[in-house]
């Protein structure tokens, strides 16, 4: 099974259905439910969504929206060295960094992000949302 950690900009594409992207992490969220992967997100993608959630669709649109998230994923903890290993990170956005350390370390196989540009220098492999959904038919037509 493909465990992939989902960018806090595909959940925030997903939630507050954000077009034009919002058509592809609908996708991600169904192949999900369909047990065609495991999604994952980082401990800080919660709070995150929170923060900017709440001023576009309200708090309890936005509450909801983190409980639904949090039955869908699992949760990579961002524990300390995670954090500190983030800071010397060859990918230069710290929040980047941390998600991809927390990818390292559950062994996930993939981050799915919108910003491939920016984990240019991942060891995890990346992909677009569409060329994630790309490689999931791929296995699907195995």
């Amino acid at each position: 099974m493909i465990k992939a950690l989902l960018d806090t900009d595909i959940n925030l594409d997903f939630i507050l259905q954000r077009q034009p992207f919002f058509v592809e992490a609908d996708e991600i969220f169904l192949r999900r439910s369909n047990g065609d992967f495991e999604a994952y997100v980082c401990d800080i993608t919660p709070m995150n969504i929170f923060y900017i959630g709440r001023k576009e669709v309200g708090r309890q649109k936005t509450i909801q929206a983190i409980a639904d998230l949090l039955t869908m994923a699992k949760v990579c903890a961002a524990e300390k060295n995670i954090l500190q290993t983030a800071l010397s990170s060859p990918i230069t956005d710290y929040e980047d960094a941390v998600q991809h350390e927390c990818a390292l370390a559950e062994n996930l196989d993939a981050i799915v992000t919108r910003n491939t540009k920016d984990f240019k220098n991942s060891s995890v492999k990346v992909y677009s949302p569409a060329e994630f959904l790309q490689f999931l038919q791929t296995l699907i037509t195995r």
